[in-house]
């Protein structure tokens, strides 16, 4: 890369990623160049040879296809700053959504005066626990993924945020519940319902989830590839095995009237919102993203009769 200022040395850079592939050069260009730097906003000095070096090598490592977040070592989602590194899944921008329904769901039970109780199925690093987490305060929140090393992220993350999450190495298939102290503390629970498998069911007031759902004849970018594989791959040719089985877990783990939020492929939206009414949801119903495509399954539990 040849000297000159930071605004020459992004205009090279962003042409040599976008020859390379990558899909949004510019942007990505600069956040190396910040990344470089040390800073927010670049400075009106030209770089030092220090950060010059250190440039060039992540705009190599970036034209290469490594993701730019393990690179920089850092992702945003929402307003959190995120550690990232390989490992633990990416959090995509997409899934912003699928956060937003689980907050205003934890904001609507806090507004009434009680405590919000979310699970995060397959948790990566804490992204979506952390924002109900952060923007519903009190709220009792647990994240869970069954990869040691994505919840070492995951618990790196939340000390940043003050712990207000409780993280917990476990098969999202498999976790009954009643491992979490926030949960089994509930004053207004019942011996029966506070412990044990049997015992766990129906404690949660939302579970959310963003699991594996690629189906297998799916093409993925590099980037995407450098996620664990089992993160991404939901299991048979539609990729529905684990999203079928979560939505099936959901139903035990949520309280009467309770709320599953689920992100899930474009062409998952029916199968997956035809089970979960088959299941005893109600009021199933596939949510769009902003682009408008059908991204997620929004399903709610009855209400007892009684």
């Amino acid at each position: 890369m040849t000297r000159g200022s930071w605004h020459r040395l992004i205009a090279e850079a962003s042409a040599l990623l976008g020859d390379a592939g990558v899909t949004s050069p510019t942007s990505d260009a600069r956040e190396l160049a910040e990344f470089a730097a040390g800073v927010r906003r670049l400075p009106a000095a030209d770089p030092t040879p220090d950060e010059r070096a250190m440039f060039s090598r992540a705009v190599a490592r970036r034209a290469a296809r490594e993701p730019l977040q393990h690179i920089t070592g850092r992702m945003y989602f929402r307003w959190l700053e995120l550690v990232s590194r390989p490992g633990a899944f990416i959090v995509r921008p997409e899934t912003e959504a699928v956060a937003q329904d689980a907050v205003d769901e934890a904001r609507r039970i806090a507004d009434r005066g009680e405590r919000p109780r979310v699970l995060d199925l397959c948790t990566g690093s804490g992204a979506i626990a952390l924002a109900v987490a952060t923007e519903v305060p009190g709220s009792a929140v647990v994240g869970v993924d069954a990869s040691a090393e994505a919840l070492q992220v995951a618990r790196e993350n939340n000390a940043a945020y003050g712990g207000p999450v409780e993280f917990v190495l476990a098969d999202a298939l498999e976790f009954s519940g009643a491992c979490e102290p926030d949960v089994r503390e509930d004053p207004g629970a019942s011996e029966s319902g506070a412990l044990g498998s049997g015992g766990a069911r129906r404690k949660f007031d939302v579970v959310v989830t963003n699991p594996p759902y690629v189906p297998a004849r799916c093409e993925l970018s590099p980037e995407v590839l450098a996620d664990p594989a089992a993160a991404l791959w939901g299991g048979g040719e539609d990729g529905l095995d684990m999203p079928n089985a979560l939505v099936k877990k959901a139903a035990g783990l949520l309280k009467p009237g309770g709320l599953l939020v689920m992100e899930h492929a474009e062409e998952q939206a029916e199968p997956l919102r035809r089970l979960a009414l088959k299941t005893g949801f109600v009021k199933a119903e596939t949510r769009a993203d902003l682009a408008g495509r059908p991204r997620w399954l929004r399903a709610r539990l009855p209400l007892d009769e009684h």
